[in-house]
């Protein structure tokens, strides 16, 4: 074991074995990057070490670009219909909190132990950073490398024991949720129309307000077999053909003022061309598409934005962000010039301005460190991970300041992520080694057996809740489970029972609030002993 004293090769082997046994699949789960922690426990009690401060880099890379991803998704949560989602998120990992409470209290469990064991249980790396952040100990991670592979396996088995316990028709609970749910977004369609009704005759489209009166968006148009994009002083004759792009409402109303959908292609001539461009301009972070004026600029029309997976129906107010796609007709002369003034840039995705990331964890460091004294007994500071965690998500909202972009791309984010997340695990799994073999010694089985409890027992209580007091769908409460147990193995697990999107949209609600949530709860308990 000489050669592993090179740091630098120790630190790149447990990486390294650490991928290679998370990405083993034993009947679809796997550990993934979490099997680093359990490479680096075994070198440890070998001997190895690895310097802290490569903990420290990890564990602020890691919490402050987690706060950035999470930071938009966590503030529109609570402006959404999903408080009882909330509820059912807070309930999980406040009974976690207690368990681990009465098992420090009761069971003579040390707290770093414990607070791992929380963390574990909830399969939550942030809450294993804040454990040790609070803690100052590597017993931490002993706790969370104890209870993490049922924290994966036992939200798993509940999801998908949950409706065969209660007898529970998935089928019927997918029609129930496809009737109520309207979702936040509309799907968007496109469809013809035949210019027929006398008020839209010989009007511009300017004097019909087809997009105020009918929120759609007219995309071409087709008079004597010549189709073209049109302008605001475009005029519609009788018989003319529109082509219009908007949800299924907005259909409806075009049908009402213009005329009857009609079976009829407008293709456009060759001086026309219709096509995707990537917003990669940062001046333009922020800025509304009516601020754009594409229209009267180059007589263009956006039909479409695509973000994050979902298409959106442009309208004025509609606020643009980078990595956005827009779906923009327009006339091939003016490609080139539309294409600089939205950058369409996609190596700029993959550029990351290390000034704003630099210059936010500052700012999270020092928030962190600032400190709120409740008389003589009691000083509370929101400490290295949650100060960061905090700027981070607030940053993460604003989006920009100036000429400061606070974002970054998603590949970007991901892979300062990940590089962060393995440089922590390695490090505070070596220095859990050395002392893992004395700790089970001491405790035996009983930290897996409350390893379990801290697991099963809140989702078993938000199940009862849920169910009794809330009437939530079925699959949205499961998907409400496994956001709230930090737990993507287990959503993965519900998505293949259902056709519906009902539990994604539940997990993204609710993830960031246990996380949050979850991060608090540490903090607290950490300072509770």
């Amino acid at each position: 074991m000489e050669f592993l004293n090179a740091t630098y090769l120790a630190l790149f082997l447990i990486i390294c074995i650490g991928f290679i046994i998370g990405n083993i699949k034993i009947k679809g789960i796997s550990l993934d990057v979490s099997a680093i922690i359990f490479v680096a426990l075994l070198f440890g009690h070998f001997g190895v070490e690895l310097p802290d401060i490569l903990q420290k880099i990890g564990l602020i890379l890691f919490i402050y670009t987690i706060g950035l991803q999470a930071g938009p998704g966590f503030f529109d949560s609570f402006r959404e219909n999903g408080k009882n989602l909330v509820v059912i998120a807070a309930l999980i990992v406040f009974s976690a909190a207690l368990i681990t409470f009465l098992s420090i209290q009761f069971l003579d469990i040390d707290k770093s132990i414990a607070i791992g064991l929380m963390a574990g249980a909830l399969t939550s790396t942030p809450g294993l950073a804040t454990a040790i952040d609070v803690t100052h100990s590597p017993l931490a991670s002993i706790g969370y490398g104890i209870a993490y592979p049922f924290g994966v396996i036992g939200v798993i088995l509940f999801v998908k024991l949950y409706p065969k316990i209660f007898r529970i028709n998935l089928t019927k609970e997918e029609e129930l949720y496809e009737e109520k749910a309207h979702g936040h977004y509309d799907v968007i369609l496109r469809s013809t129309f035949r210019v027929e009704n006398e008020g839209a005759i010989n009007k511009t489209l300017e004097e019909l307000q087809v997009r105020s009166m009918t929120k759609g968006v007219v995309s071409r148009v087709k008079h004597n077999n010549e189709a073209f994009v049109p302008h605001k002083d475009t005029i519609l004759h009788k018989d003319d053909y529109i082509r219009v792009v908007g949800t299924e409402d907005a259909l409806k109303r075009v049908e009402l003022l213009i005329g009857p959908k009609a079976d009829v292609e407008i293709s456009l001539g060759e001086a026309y061309v219709v096509q995707s461009y990537l917003m990669t301009k940062t001046s333009l972070v922020n800025k509304t598409l009516g601020e754009l004026n594409l229209k009267d600029n180059f007589n263009a029309t956006i039909t479409r934005i695509r973000r994050s997976g979902i298409d959106l129906s442009p309208n004025s107010t509609l606020r643009l962000q980078i990595g956005d796609k827009l779906m923009i007709s327009s006339q091939k002369s003016a490609v080139n010039e539309i294409s600089r003034l939205i950058g369409d840039n996609k190596s700029k995705l993959s550029d990351t301005d290390f000034f704003p990331l630099a210059l936010g964890i500052v700012i999270g460091i020092l928030v962190g460190g600032i400190s709120i004294s409740f008389g003589d007994a009691f000083t509370f500071n929101l400490g290295l991970t949650g100060g960061i965690l905090i700027v981070a998500m607030i940053l993460g909202r604003i989006g920009k300041t100036g000429n400061v972009l606070w974002v970054m791309s998603g590949n970007a984010n991901q892979l300062l992520r990940q590089f962060g997340l393995m440089l922590f695990l390695a490090v505070v799994g070596t220095n859990a080694g050395a002392t893992l073999v004395e700790t089970y010694s001491q405790y035996g089985i009983k930290l897996f057996l409350i390893g379990g409890l801290i697991t099963f027992v809140p989702m078993l209580i938000a199940a009862i809740v849920a169910r009794i007091f809330f009437k939530i769908n079925t699959l949205t409460l499961l998907g409400t489970l496994t956001g709230s147990m930090t737990s993507t193995p287990g959503l993965a697990a519900v998505d293949t029972m259902t056709k519906t999107d009902a539990p994604s949209v539940a997990y993204a609600t609710v993830y960031p609030i246990a996380m949050v949530l979850l991060i608090i709860c540490a903090q607290i308990l950490g300072l509770l002993f």
